[in-house]
């Protein structure tokens, strides 16, 4: 299988809320090799200087990193947890659009990495960052319970 299905996108807006809701998140492209995903920059991203807080940028990379090892093992029953997160801060933002755009440099059976790399409406690179993820077999606990997909709309 190449791609996910065609409403991959529409599905993890709908049905994964949480994190990405909060941080105004929206994903346009999801498919095994790239994810792509917008944040529209409002007061809640900025921090005391008007500045993008650079807990925004590492958020998404996360999100989209970890949304991407996790959609790719998915059809084995598998779930991906992030393990480590290294982001760069580039350049300085206060306003527009930020795209993140996440891709795999390692996809093995146990482990995940993936790099990404968020551009502004100008198409400047501002930080890129590399995610490592483990990869949890079926039934895999996490502060004891079991690691499942939550997909209840909020």
């Amino acid at each position: 299988m190449n791609d996910f299905p065609e409403n991959t996108v529409e599905m993890i807006n709908e049905l994964i809320g949480g994190f990405n809701k909060s941080m105004g998140l929206h994903f346009i492209k999801a498919a095994r090799n790239e994810f792509v995903a917008e944040i529209k920059i409002d007061d809640r991203h900025l921090q005391p200087y008007g500045i993008v807080h650079g807990g925004v940028y590492s958020g998404m990379i996360e999100t989209l990193c970890s949304t991407g090892a996790a959609l790719n093992v998915f059809s084995e029953g598998k779930s991906a947890v992030g393990l480590e997160n290294a982001t760069s801060f580039l350049r300085a933002v206060r306003s527009g659009t930020l795209r993140c755009t996440a891709r795999p440099v390692l996809t093995g059976r146990r482990s995940h990495v993936w790099e990404a790399q968020v551009t502004d409406d100008r198409d400047r690179l501002v930080a890129t960052g590399r995610v490592r993820l483990m990869i949890l077999e079926p039934g895999s606990e996490a502060d004891g319970i079991t690691v499942e997909l939550n997909t209840k709309p909020e």
